[in-house]
C-alpha cells in the first residue's frame, strides 16, 4: 500500500479511500506536469503515479480534439476506460486543469456511485 499526499489533495484521497475502501488506485493530478499531488494504492502492482503520467496525456488529447472540433461551451466532465476487469475513471478539476484518477475492480464498484464520490471530492478541490 503506498500513499503520498499534499495538503486538499491528500484529504480527498482519504475522502475517496473512506467511501471506496476496494478502490485499486487514486490520484489527483496536475494535468499541465501530470505530476500527482495524492496518491494511493492497494496494490504494490499498481502505481498510480506511472498511471497519472500516461492518464495526462489522454486528458490533453480529449482537451485537444475539442479544441479542434471548436465545440464551444463544452468542457469534459469525467473520461471512463474501461477494462476487461476494470474501470478507469478521470474526473476534471478547475476547468480541466487537474484531474483525480480511479481505477476500481468492475465487479466490485457501482460506476454511479463511484462519479458521486468524485464529483463530492472534486467540490472540496476548488
Amino acid at each position: 500500500m503506498a500513499y503520498s499526499a499534499s495538503n486538499a489533495a491528500g484529504k480527498a484521497v482519504q475522502n475517496i479511500l473512506a467511501d471506496l475502501p476496494q478502490l485499486l488506485a487514486v490520484a489527483i493530478v496536475d494535468t499541465q506536469s501530470g505530476m500527482t499531488l495524492a496518491s494511493h494504492s492497494n496494490s504494490p502492482a499498481f502505481d498510480p503515479d506511472t498511471a497519472a503520467a500516461y492518464n495526462t496525456e489522454v486528458v490533453k488529447q480529449k482537451q485537444k480534439a475539442m479544441a479542434a472540433l471548436k465545440l464551444q461551451g463544452e468542457q469534459i466532465d469525467d473520461i471512463l476506460i474501461s477494462l476487461t476487469n476494470q474501470l478507469h475513471l478521470i474526473n476534471l478539476l478547475e476547468g480541466g486543469k487537474k484531474f483525480i484518477y480511479l481505477a476500481v475492480n468492475a465487479r466490485d464498484t457501482n460506476l454511479a456511485i463511484a462519479r458521486d464520490v468524485l464529483r463530492q471530492q472534486a467540490e472540496l478541490l476548488k
